[in-house]
This record gives C-alpha cells, structure tokens and sequence, in this order.
C-alpha cells in the first residue's frame, strides 16, 4: 500500500455521541476525500451494511479486547496499513500501526474494575499504539495520568455529527454530562426564566441523573440522550453543563445548529468554544446571560455568527483531512 493513500481500518463502535454515530460520518467524510481507502468493521456489534468486513468469532473476542489482550485484530481483516479504533476495545495488532482515540476522560479519572482503561491504554501504548486525543488539555491530562512519552499523543478533534439549522426553537435546553448538581441549583431559576417567555426547561441526561431530577419534583422535562438530535431543533438557546472531561460535542452541534450557547468555563471550554460560546465563571452569570440572549436580537445574531464560525472546524469533512494528513505520517514513521 502507499503512504500517499492509505488503507484505513476504521472501527465505527468507537462513536460516545447521542446525536448519531462521529465514526460513520468521519468515515463517510474520510470516503470523500479520495485519500485513502477505507476498511469499516464494528469491535463490538454485528456489522449493519453489507459493505462492513466481517470478524470470524467476533463475540468471542470483544470481551478480550476490551482489556486490550486478545486475537491480533489485523490477522481478522484484510491487509491494512493503520487500523483506528476509539471505543472501549483496544484489540492487539501484530504487524499493523493502531490508533486509538481517547475522547472520554471520565474513565481515566475513576478506575474500576469493569473498566480498567488506564491499564488498558497503558498495555496498548507499550506495544506501539498512539493515542489521539480530542484537544490540547485533553492530551495533558492522558500524558500525566498514563505517564506515557509526549510522542505516543496526538491531537485530532473528533467529527462532530452534522445537524439541521435550528429554526424558531422555543426551549431551553440543557445537556448534562458527568455533573447534575449545580444543575439542581440552577432549576428554579430556569424554570422560572422559562416560564416567563412561555416556554420549558427540557434537560438531556443520563438515566441515573434522570431519576434524581425527577425524584427533586422539579418542573423540568428530562428526556434520554438518544433525543439530542431532537430536542437541539426545538432549542431557543443552550446551556451545556459538563464536567470537562468528554469533547463538548452537543454544545458544538448547538453552535452549527445556529442556537445560541451558553457552556461552563472548564479548561477544554475554553480552548474549543471561547468566543463562540458565552463561557460562565459563576452559576451567578447564567441567569442574567440566557435573558439576554433570549430577548436581544442583536446579541443573538452576533452569537450565532461566530458559533457557526467555529462549528466549521470541527465538521466531519474538517476531521477527514486531520485524520488522513495523521494516517500519512503514521504510515511513513512506521516503514522508516
């Protein structure tokens, strides 16, 4: 194969998002671009296109790749030059460079046993494997907690799923991810901001954070995370409330969805939404800001306008020539 168009093994199990499956977009924007050819297979479910490779006795190995051990992923599939996995398996290769994205932190800052990833990524990086993560202060993070050299990270921000314009959203939407108390402080101010322009409070969660929203009587609608897609078409404005440690995906589809957006000032904020989200210090700033860019046509524009602006580089098309510029250099630096 040739370092100028490489053959790509792509797992599409790795997507963590709500709003649809990030691999299969990267791998249809990777398609595009001509630069390289393309092998999709899933590491942990059953194949839905015919076009997917297939694994002989993939049941059997998923649980094994999970821990990283296991059957080398590369004698399953036809010959490749890189193979990129980003879910929770973590499959050994034996001839074959692996790329592995890290978009969640969350398990590196809590081990337990069902999920051992320090010790997973550890493993992989000792045999080889690079690690992509999602932004500079993300790849800080995994360098200190893994203690693994500066030349095993990368950075590539994942795809972000494309969304429809939002048009004439009425809602307040709110995402949740990895955090609900400052939420729960937050409520009845909303649900009275809400109020008042005729509208709801509707909160995207988990559904361990769904029971204790519901079990707080609070007149808020929770609905699943498969409902993002959803629910971002019926938003006026966004307030996405994280704990930092996963790619804000949702609060980056918000701002190409042309729905103002409102996102905690958490280190990884900072670095992908300052100047296209409005970034809050204090819960003290929340309340105030949704008013305004609520009623404000002009604030409104001018904050729809940049989150557009900044959406564009996290486009799937945007990740597709990352990834292919990195599956490149991974091709030569594995043949030198």
């Amino acid at each position: 194969m040739s370092a100028e168009r490489p053959r790509v093994a792509l797992d599409l199990d790795g997507s963590l998002e709500s709003l649809g499956n990030s691999m299969t977009d990267l791998a249809d924007a990777l398609d595009a671009t001509g630069e390289c050819e393309l092998l999709r297979f899933h590491s942990g479910s059953a194949p839905p296109s015919p076009g997917d490779a297939r694994l002989a006795l993939r049941p059997l190995w998923t649980p094994l790749w999970r821990r990283g051990v296991g059957p080398s992923l590369d004698r399953l599939l036809a010959p490749v030059d890189v193979l990129h996995v980003a879910g929770r398996a973590t499959p050994p290769t034996k001839s074959t460079p692996l790329l592995i994205s890290v978009d969640d932190l969350r398990p590196l800052r809590s081990e337990s046993r069902e999920y051992l990833r320090v010790t997973q990524l550890r493993r992989a990086v000792r045999h080889g494997a690079t690690l992509v993560a999602s932004t500079r202060s993300a790849s800080h993070e995994v360098r200190r907690v893994l203690d693994v050299a500066p030349t095993r990270i990368v950075v590539v921000p994942p795809a972000v799923p494309l969304v429809q314009p939002t048009r004439e959203g009425t809602k307040l939407v709110v995402n949740l991810t990895g955090v609900v108390n400052p939420f729960l402080r937050l409520a009845p101010a909303l649900v009275s901001l809400a109020r008042g322009h005729g509208a709801t409070v509707e909160a995207l969660a988990s559904q361990a954070v769904t029971q204790q929203i519901r079990a707080s009587g609070l007149d808020v609608v929770v609905r699943p995370r498969s409902d993002a897609r959803r629910a971002l078409g019926e938003a006026r404005v966004v307030l996405h409330i994280s704990d930092g440690a996963r790619f804000p995906s949702f609060a980056i589809a918000a701002l190409a969805a042309g729905v103002p957006t409102i996102a905690r000032a958490t280190t990884i904020n900072r670095e992908l939404l300052s100047g296209a989200a409005e970034l809050t210090e204090s819960d003290d700033e929340v309340v105030p800001l949704l008013n305004e860019l609520w009623e404000s046509p002009s604030r409104r524009a001018i904050v729809m306008a940049a989150g557009r602006s900044r959406a564009e580089d996290f486009a799937p098309a945007t990740a597709a020539r990352a990834y292919v510029a990195l599956y490149k250099e991974v091709v030569r630096g594995w043949r030198t």
